[in-house]
């Protein structure tokens, strides 16, 4: 590969990719774009602005943007309304925020004349994947720089002398190895290494930080509704709000309750195994009102089809390919599923889990005259069940016969 001229960085302002931008500077000669986009981690961006000029760069090549709508519009919702979990238990937090950050690399990278893309992921991870993947899905054409692969800053002191060297500041938390690395976004957050890495040791309780101690939750249940229209959340407690309100609103819920925790060893698509610490409080507490919903709106065969197609739809996202026809085919399956998933859903939040306890729309197919115990003015012959049960144990009898006449 050639050397870029002019390079669009994933930039969080953080000592790895201030080190990574000035790299990329001394290594290549380049000039450097910065981007960093603001998906809820929680942090105050501003300070990133400030560090790349302070490494050079000219403020009309620093790129810092508020995400978060779209974020949870064009990226989480559409993954919600699959009910998508991956291994049937993660919630896929890490994963979806790739391609949104991927797709602006490449725009901004249209839009200032650069020839190149890079990111700060290791060599060992899914996200150098989930970079590059999607970013080579939108333009085939990009070049695609990731240092870790590349360089020979193999260790925690080289990393720092190179800084020291180049004028870098660096935190005095820094200076020492991290006790574990940690992703954050709207969704949720991820902390991975270090202490973390035995899967035989509790995870230490410093390491949540999104939630609160189930154990030492409200002991008075909270109870909320949560409204949906065609599969995606609209309101809470009858007030309307955005995707991303709806999402903030849900994670503070989910914190006071100790909702959305999970200690998860993963199959890692590079073909490791690893230890994760995740905390996805709104986001537990939506899957739950979802499927809530989904219980009295969705049609059995629609739903059963929908459910099997899951883990392959969360096999995608979580490999890096958001943006691969495959996915693209199953989302319109799915969103097909949801145009009658509308209604509202009530939910028991308590120390750590949330319940549905009660669900009603004007699109259910719920019929109390066909289920109910008493009376059913003819609704359903029972009578109808001995027929179907005779066709459907025919087969189940011709093996049995064929088993007792041949042993």
């Amino acid at each position: 590969m050639s050397a870029p001229k002019k390079v669009v960085l994933a930039y969080s302002g953080g000592l790895d990719t201030s080190i990574i931008l000035k790299w990329l500077q001394v290594q290549y000669q380049c000039e450097v774009v910065t981007f960093t986009a603001d998906l809820g981690q929680g942090e105050e961006l501003e300070p990133a602005r400030q560090k790349a000029e302070l490494l050079g760069i000219n403020p009309a090549n620093i790129y810092i943007e508020d995400v978060r709508e779209e974020f949870v519009r064009d990226f989480v919702f559409p993954m919600f309304r699959a009910n998508a979990t991956y291994e049937g238990l993660y919630l896929l937090g890490t994963s979806i925020a790739r391609p949104l950050i991927s797709k602006r690399l490449v725009e901004i990278a249209a839009e200032t004349g650069a020839d190149a893309v890079a990111h700060g992921a290791t060599g060992k991870g899914n996200d150098q994947v989930r970079f590059e993947l999607s970013a080579y899905a939108l333009n085939p054409d990009i070049k695609v720089i990731a240092p870790w692969r590349l360089w020979d800053l193999t260790s925690r002191t080289k990393l720092i002398e190179f800084a020291e060297k180049n004028q870098i500041p660096i935190a005095k938390d820094k200076r020492g190895e991290a006790p574990f690395s940690v992703d954050a976004n709207l969704l949720h957050t991820s902390s991975e290494g270090k202490v973390l890495e035995d899967p035989a040791e509790m995870a230490p309780d410093y390491v949540y930080q999104r939630t609160d101690d189930p154990v030492g939750a409200p002991d008075q249940p909270e109870y909320i509704e949560i409204t949906f229209e065609k599969g995606d959340a609209v309101a809470i407690n009858g007030e309307a709000m955005s995707p991303a309100t709806i999402l903030t609103k849900l994670n503070a819920y989910g914190k006071t309750h100790g909702i959305g925790r999970l200690d998860f060893v993963e199959n890692r698509f590079v073909g490791m195994k690893s230890r994760g610490i995740y905390e996805t409080p709104g986001g537990t507490i939506l899957l739950e009102a979802h499927r809530g919903i989904e219980q009295i709106t969705l049609d059995p065969g629609a739903g059963h089809l929908k459910d099997s197609i899951m883990p392959r739809y969360a096999e995608l996202i979580y490999n890096g390919f958001w943006f691969s026809p495959e996915r693209e085919m199953l989302q319109a399956l799915i969103d097909k599923s949801q145009e009658y998933v509308s209604g509202t859903v009530r939910l028991m939040l308590y120390k750590g889990a949330a319940r549905t306890v009660a669900r009603w729309s004007d699109a259910s197919l719920y019929s109390e005259a066909h289920v109910t115990f008493e009376e059913d003015a003819g609704a359903y012959d029972q009578k109808d069940a001995q027929g179907f049960i005779q066709l459907n144990a025919l087969r189940l009898k011709l093996l049995a016969s064929r088993k007792r006449r041949l042993g």
